[in-house]
């Protein structure tokens, strides 16, 4: 009788220990750092937020989504170094030249119909996908650039064809590109150190995302805007290859899910946002300088044919083309 009450302990504790491990398994939780250079006051990072919740949710809790913001992981130019490194999981990557094609067209020279940016912004990454995979990299999260992306100066009505040699804060290869060709000098600046370049007057003139420039308080140091949707911008949120493959099938797809609904979430939100932080701005003694369709038009021939030996050198010809063709039909 003793034997058999030991044997059957020993087995109860082993089916026991086995499920336990089991359920540990079951239960077990990828935590994924997202890092971010948008501060909490900007509604992007309500967008990341969102992103997060719904990965949880999608994934049952097996998949969490930690959000590191306003560039406390790495620098401005240090997504793919800190994705690959293991500092972080998920990262916005700026022009790096491991990614030649990206690096020339995820800022672009063109005035975007933004009626379906969501659908254009899931074909570029399409398209940009297998380069960025030989970097051990997935484009996960589309940002919204082309809503945005805009010029500031200490001067209200500055004309952005005469520079005359205006030191201009310039976010990549392609803007400076533009600030050369129109008399100005680039200067490169990390987002959180533009409010101190300004204050200081080491630039003239800065090109920033509205979205951007507002969370960090920038209206109150060069308060004068022109407003000229000239271009198309995805900076994209990439994440580690290695980490994504490391997933189930399941949560793979449950992740590319979550991050294709905060996007759909975020636009009209990020919209409003950009829209009242303007209006916000011009009560409090700024300015906004439209420029005309012809103006736009005369701006971006002026730089187009400049920067297509560029891409066609980043992307290969085919490449190329059926970038331009995307960006064509989604173009005004």
């Amino acid at each position: 009788m003793q034997k058999t009450t030991v044997s059957t302990v020993l087995r109860y504790s082993l089916v026991a220990g086995v499920a336990a491990v089991m359920a540990t398994t079951a239960h077990a939780q990828t935590t994924l750092r997202l890092s971010t250079y948008v501060n909490e006051v900007d509604v992007r990072y309500e967008g990341f937020k969102k992103f997060a919740e719904l990965v949880n949710t999608k994934t049952s809790g097996r998949v969490k989504v930690e959000i590191f913001g306003s560039s406390t992981l790495h620098g401005w130019s240090e997504g793919v170094d800190a994705m690959q490194g293991g500092v972080a999981d998920i990262s916005w990557v700026s022009a790096d030249k491991r990614l030649p094609c990206y690096r020339v067209t995820s800022l672009y020279p063109m005035a975007v119909d933004m009626k379906k940016q969501i659908e254009l912004d899931a074909a570029y990454a399409a398209l940009i996908a297998p380069e960025a995979n030989k970097a051990g990299l997935v484009p996960l999260i589309n940002s919204n650039y082309s809503y945005d992306q805009e010029w500031w100066f200490k001067n209200p009505n500055t004309d952005l064809a005469k520079l005359n040699g205006k030191l201009v804060r310039s976010i990549g290869p392609m803007v400076s590109m533009m600030i050369e060709t129109w008399g100005g000098k680039p200067v490169f600046i990390a987002p959180k150190e533009v409010f101190q370049s300004a204050e200081r007057g080491v630039v003239d003139g800065i090109n920033m995302g509205v979205a951007t420039y507002s969370a960090w308080k920038l209206w109150g140091v060069m308060p004068h805007m022109v407003q000229s949707n000239m271009f198309y911008g995805n900076i994209q949120y990439m994440m580690n290859k290695r980490k994504f493959d490391a997933l189930s099938p399941a949560d793979q797809k449950a992740l590319q899910a979550a991050a294709t609904e905060s996007e759909v979430w975020l636009k009209p939100r990020y919209e409003a946002w950009v829209d009242a932080s303007i209006a916000d701005a011009v009560k409090q003694g700024g300015t906004v300088t439209k420029i005309t369709a012809e103006k736009r038009k005369a701006l971006l021939d002026s730089v187009v044919g400049k920067w297509t030996g560029e891409v066609d050198a980043g992307c290969g010809p085919e490449l190329a083309g059926k970038v331009r063709a995307l960006f064509k039909q989604h173009s005004l």
